[in-house]
């Protein structure tokens, strides 16, 4: 199939929607506050804790309701946990938690302290006060969703909204939990030129953009795969540590090129290069979470301190880039089962795997044993 003639399976966010959660994702990577929006018009005031300034805080309690309101900063109960802070389980989730702030006592630093647990300040006392906070379920996932597109910490101070709110960029909360399949689907062949490798000299490279102009994935094409009735593809997030440092503390590089090799041995192969650097938590993310390993956590603990899943990776896009590239049936190359299932899932049809085992380095023995224990990876 041409990829000129593939459209995504259903319908997409209408264009304005879509902006406004450009817009929004833009605005929390600043620190300014954005509205969202709930069904039944409530309406929350939401902050990031990473990038809040002094002067978007101020601005943003200047918007409560009430002088003496309480803000109340969303977590994950992972990080709540893990970070041994005092905050409550929010009512009607089991995956947030919530710390009730005294205004008055606010700071950027405290804010950060409290997201972040490699942070070098620790969360005093005074930061906040333990009790129940009240706050709708369906606003606060997408508070913190919202934070997980802005590739910053999910951890968001959030309020009701004052009046004088309507100045902020509102967005409806349903439109940012919809936006993740809205993006895979939208994604837009946008280059493609021939770049000889030193391990496949017959090789292209596809840029596809994601429709707020974020990091592009890449396709590299390795002989014709289109032709093939069922071509060897791989699916690698990229890893800037492990790929382009050579960082031994994973396996990434040596998988990227071995996977290259071997499908310039068969003469056809697609390696689909995802930007979903640390299993989509960002290169940031990724380095906080080293430093959570080297204090004796492995790398699913860390992510989870950081208040993210095991793994936030969605494979819809990989399979969207297949799909205009005309390709439908694969023989995956992977350790990993997820990937199957996420494949599958997008209406890819997995063939077959094929193992892509990578010997330990001496440095990476724990990484790749936890790869195996607790993610289910097929390393035998």
């Amino acid at each position: 199939m041409n990829h000129t003639s593939f459209r995504p399976p259903y319908a997409a966010l209408p264009a304005g929607p879509a902006r406004a959660v450009h817009r929004a994702v833009g605005d929390v990577r600043r620190g300014v506050a954005v509205a969202l929006l709930g069904e039944d018009g409530e309406k929350l005031l939401a902050l990031p804790a990473e990038t809040a300034t002094a002067d978007t805080l101020a601005e943003f309690l200047a918007l409560l309701p009430a002088p003496d309101a309480a803000p109340v900063l969303l977590l994950a109960q992972s990080r709540a946990l893990g970070g041994r802070i005092g905050a409550t389980p929010l009512a009607g989730s089991a995956e947030m938690a919530a710390v009730a702030l005294e205004a008055g006592q606010l700071t950027v630093e405290g804010l950060r302290a409290l997201a972040d647990p490699t942070a070098r300040q620790n969360p005093a006392k005074r930061f906040y006060a333990v009790r129940e906070a009240a706050v709708a379920p369906a606003l606060a996932a997408a508070a913190l969703q919202l934070a997980k597109l802005a590739r910053l910490l999910p951890a968001m101070l959030v309020a009701p909204a004052a009046a004088a709110a309507e100045a902020l960029l509102s967005v409806a909360a349903g439109d940012v939990m919809a936006y993740p399949d809205h993006a895979a689907t939208m994604l837009l062949r946008a280059a493609e030129a021939r770049v000889p490798l030193d391990d496949a000299e017959d090789a292209r490279v596809v840029a596809f953009r994601p429709p707020d102009g974020g990091i592009e994935h890449l396709a590299i094409l390795i002989g014709r795969p289109e032709a093939a009735e069922t071509p060897l593809v791989r699916v690698h997030s990229e890893c800037f540590t492990g790929d382009l440092l050579g960082s031994r503390r994973c396996d990434c590089g040596p998988q990227m090129h071995q996977a290259i090799r071997r499908m310039a041995a068969e003469g056809a192969g697609v390696l689909l290069y995802m930007a979903q650097e640390g299993r989509g938590i960002g290169l940031v993310n990724k380095l906080r979470a080293y430093n959570l390993q080297d204090a004796g956590l492995d790398t699913l603990d860390a992510n989870r301190a950081l208040g993210f899943g095991a793994d936030e990776r969605s494979f819809a896009a990989a399979a969207t880039m297949l799909k205009q590239l005309g390709i439908f049936r694969v023989r995956l190359l992977t350790n990993n089962p997820e990937k199957i299932a996420g494949l599958t899932a997008h209406g890819i049809e997995v063939a077959g795997r094929v193992s892509h085992a990578i010997a330990a380095n001496g440095e990476n023995n724990s990484y790749l044993e936890t790869k195996a224990r607790r993610f289910g990876h097929l390393l035998g």
